[in-house]
């Protein structure tokens, strides 16, 4: 009777000591199955290339520089000069091939003045020098997206030019009013485009750019006389732009400004200058670029990983024995 009595309380001991042992485990959760991730797609940047007429020089600086520091941009919009270097660089061409064909410029070959109408700059040689730069290809054959922006001059409408003849939308992007001929392209005219979008960030935008660098070489009103006919139409075209510029300008996500503003409106002989700047003025904004593009990546990265699997509690022996399950 004694030996069956403790044996049943050896029983009951034993279980107990099995329940307090295996009770409220928890175990890490099984890992992840390995399926592949999609990796975030890279930023799709796009550069503004803004009107100043011999200043544009500026831009292959810039784009010598973003290409050096990986942030090559695969969409470019340009203004007046700004679509010059934009139409080359949308073409194919690198920044040193550009810097090559701008040391090698000679103004005669793309200035081509008419005296019967009042010695305007016709525009005609531009066109062909484009043209002939680009493999006489449309804007839509073109290996990077690319649209010109000049301003139609029976309604002062901004117009896109991102399809048909490139030479003829850079000429009618860079007509300054009382230098150049208006452009005759349809049943329309059309003039700098400088006068409705100093710098074409919307453009960039509307050709599929997520990431806008808006380069800023336009002559601001600081209370000097400019030089020369084309100084005080340059000045005069920036003027009436100001104030749609800066709203444009807005909404860019780097604004970069090179220190080109000494620099005369056709004055050839400082390109090798304009270009050095628009190299410093890069450079200068490469930190906040490179932040800026990290702080995206990261956020697509975060968007596209699996959420975490939740820990399980694992039932104790007595749960088991009781028929209860994991729970997670």
């Amino acid at each position: 009777m004694r030996q069956s009595r403790a044996r049943v309380m050896l029983s009951i001991a034993l279980l107990g000591l099995l329940a307090a042992c295996g009770g409220g485990n928890t175990r890490p959760a099984p890992p992840a199955p390995t399926t592949a991730v999609q990796a975030a797609k890279p930023v799709k940047i796009g550069v503004a290339l803004g009107g100043g007429a011999a200043k544009g020089f500026a831009h292959i600086g810039v784009i010598k520089m973003l290409e050096a520091n990986g942030f090559e941009p695969v969409v470019v919009s340009g203004t007046s000069a700004g679509s010059v270097v934009g139409a080359l660089y949308a073409s194919g061409m690198d920044a040193f091939e550009m810097q090559a064909k701008a040391v090698a410029l000679d103004q005669a070959s793309i200035r081509d003045v008419r005296l019967f109408s009042g010695g305007l700059v016709q525009g005609q040689k531009l066109q062909d020098y484009v043209n002939q730069q680009v493999g006489n290809k449309p804007a839509e054959k073109l290996q990077k997206p690319f649209a010109a922006v000049a301003t139609q001059l029976e309604t002062g409408e901004r117009a896109v030019f991102v399809r048909g003849n490139v030479g003829q939308a850079v000429r009618a992007s860079s007509s300054i009013p009382g230098v150049f001929e208006p452009v005759k392209i349809g049943k329309h005219n059309y003039v700098d485009g400088g006068v409705v979008s100093p710098v074409p960030v919307d453009a960039a935008r509307q050709l599929g750019a997520e990431f806008v660098i808006a380069v800023d070489i336009s002559n601001k009103a600081s209370g000097t006389m400019p030089t020369g006919m084309l100084g005080i139409v340059n000045q005069s075209i920036a003027i009436m732009g100001q104030r749609l510029g800066e709203q444009e300008l807005a909404r860019a996500d780097i604004v970069i400004r090179p220190r080109v503003l000494d620099i005369g409106a056709s004055d050839f002989s400082q390109r090798g200058k304009a270009i050095l700047e628009g190299e410093k003025a890069a450079m200068a904004a490469m930190p906040q670029i490179r932040a800026k593009i990290e702080q995206i990546q990261r956020a697509r990265a975060a968007a596209l990983a699996p959420p975490p699997m939740p820990a399980c509690e694992e039932p104790s022996r007595m749960g088991r024995l009781m028929g209860r399950k994991e729970k997670c």
